[in-house]
């Protein structure tokens, strides 16, 4: 792959690119489509609820668990989609929407979460300014890796090994830093979300330990934020790892910042419904309103175009993706193996 800062940057090339995107109907809303999406999504989830009441203290509720950490990271998804107003045109309905799925349905804050994730949008893999690839338990790049101290340090220098297992606790980490972000005075909405995020868990907490014994609920809980966690995960992390972590001597273009950091996931109905659409991450990172259902229909013509113009674009199977990932983050930790 070309080095991101070498390439000449066209800004029209984008412009181009729209043009062709927006002439085949791709950027069209798609009401239906997530009307039925939604409607299902809702009525499953309060199916596993049912379903987990009426199994009662069993340990088959373990299988409910798993259940239930699909039907979370579907609704995950559901609240990425309304983050970037795929479903409805304007803000209110889709904050409305977004708020109930996020902090009621599954107790991650929307506020906090949108911010967070738009961030990334706008500067995707970049060390400076996408909070993706901050240092924290893992580290992105060498130079993270060198300024690294204590547990970050000591994990790095095997952390492709660390990698799976501690997405395990990825669900925790969301919603520890969502009420974090909701102590800060100046967070919008702070009462409001602070309201249903504090309902989702006494409801949560409430029926797990009122229908289970401590010791089946408290493996209820490893078993489904675990899986929540690893999913999630699993669905983002072939997204960007592995590919280009552009610093401030980077100076590119909007579409060529977005296809050169970001990689899809060739795949059919199946992936795309499991991984939530998101595989074309390319597609998703160019247009970002674009309703998910369409974007496997924009990844011909956005393939295609990155051809003409010279662009690398990068396409794997899932466990290729993965293992690119896992490859980048041990050649991260490979100076620190040596001390």
């Amino acid at each position: 792959m070309a080095s991101p800062g070498t390439i000449d940057t066209r800004g029209s090339d984008f412009a181009r690119l729209a043009h062709r995107i927006t002439e085949a109907g791709l950027l069209d809303r798609r009401p239906v489509y997530y009307a039925v999406r939604m409607s299902i999504a809702a009525l499953v989830y309060l199916g596993c609820w049912a379903l987990f009441a009426w199994v009662g203290d069993s340990w088959l509720q373990l299988l409910v668990a798993v259940l239930m950490a699909v039907v979370f990271t579907q609704l995950g998804f559901l609240a990425h989609d309304l983050g970037h107003r795929q479903v409805f045109r304007t803000r209110r309905p889709s904050d409305i929407a977004g708020l109930i799925i996020g902090n009621f349905g599954v107790g991650l804050g929307w506020g906090w979460w949108n911010t967070k994730h738009n961030r990334h949008h706008a500067n995707p893999n970049h060390e400076d300014h996408d909070p993706d690839v901050s240092p924290a338990v893992i580290v992105w790049s060498q130079e993270q890796a060198a300024n690294s101290s204590g547990l970050p340090r000591f994990i790095a220098r095997y952390q492709a090994f660390w990698f799976f297992p501690l997405l395990t606790l990825e669900a925790w980490h969301l919603h520890i830093a969502s009420f974090k972000a909701l102590l800060n005075p100046a967070a919008k909405r702070r009462r409001l979300e602070l309201t249903l995020l504090v309902t989702h868990f006494v409801l949560y907490f409430g029926l797990i330990f009122t229908i289970l014994p401590i010791g089946k609920a408290l493996l209820f809980l490893l078993v489904h934020q675990g899986l929540f966690g690893l999913y999630l995960g699993c669905t983002f992390a072939p997204n960007h790892k592995g590919m280009p972590v552009l610093t401030k001597e980077d100076k590119l273009d909007f579409l060529r910042k977005q296809v050169l950091t970001s990689r899809n996931v060739r795949g059919n109905l199946f992936t795309d419904v499991a991984l939530g659409q998101l595989n074309y991450q390319i597609e998703h990172h160019l247009f970002p309103h674009m309703p998910a259902p369409n974007l496997r229909r924009a990844q011909p013509i956005v393939e295609r175009y990155c051809a003409e113009i010279g662009v690398d674009y990068l396409q794997t199977r899932l466990l290729t993706s993965y293992g690119q990932a896992l490859s980048h983050l041990h050649e991260v930790g490979a100076n620190l193996r040596q001390r």
